[in-house]
């Protein structure tokens, strides 16, 4: 759009003037607003999973996850030269935030409870692994199987759908598959700083063998 503002400077005749509307529009009226909202945005899931867990640690292992989808997903539009970076990327952007912390709760709140009854940190983190993998895997492929209409739309406002799609595609798929080996070890590191290394052995001294029996079988 700045292009077209510079062509249209210099080639209008005098007197003759320009107006955007539509979707380019609703691009340069939100454009100066798009870090406010992915920041309100990020605030509002850290505040919300921190209430959660009560603690303000646990939530950087799950977020510290998330820009790793919002990348992916933006170098799906780099690499595909028919979509833009407009506001139906904007809002892909926003619903990967929500999805890739998803998945990282499935594993961090099992992981968590495990560690908080004494359970090594390690085999924690494993356990808890091994028991989520499969309804990450089964939620995340079930919703990116359910966008590949919007991906492969065609007609009357395809290119908005198009880019919905492939956005959420490209970042969910990296959310699903990488994060799967990178929130764990955020855990880790993490609850190993939070915690330290006394309150971890306090923790192993009085582990619950019948509790984590009981968390196993759920």
């Amino acid at each position: 759009m700045k292009a077209l503002q510079e062509v249209a400077a210099q080639t209008l005749p005098e007197g003759f003037d320009y107006q955007f509307s539509g979707l380019s529009l609703q691009e340069m009226q939100s454009g100066s607003k798009t870090v406010q909202i992915f920041a309100l945005c990020i605030l509002f899931v850290f505040l919300l999973l921190a209430a959660l867990y009560e603690s303000w640690s646990v939530p950087f292992s799950i977020l510290l996850s998330v820009p790793l989808g919002v990348f992916w997903a933006i170098l799906t539009l780099t690499l595909i030269p028919t979509l833009d970076n407009n506001i139906y990327a904007q809002i892909g952007l926003v619903t990967i935030i929500g999805l890739a912390a998803k998945n990282a709760i499935l594993i961090v709140e099992f992981a968590k409870e495990r560690v908080d009854i004494g359970m090594n940190l390690y085999e924690a983190t494993l356990d808890a692994v091994k028991l989520r993998l499969r309804p990450i895997i089964m939620t995340s492929f079930a919703f990116i199987l359910g966008i590949i209409p919007l991906m492969l739309s065609h007609g009357a406002g395809a290119i908005s759908r198009q880019t919905i799609g492939w956005t959420v595609f490209g970042g969910m798929t990296a959310a699903t598959l990488l994060a799967i080996f990178i929130v764990p070890v955020l855990f880790v590191v993490i609850t190993r700083m939070a915690y330290g290394k006394k309150k971890l052995a306090e923790l192993e001294a009085n582990f619950d063998e019948e509790k984590a029996k009981n968390l196993s079988s759920h």
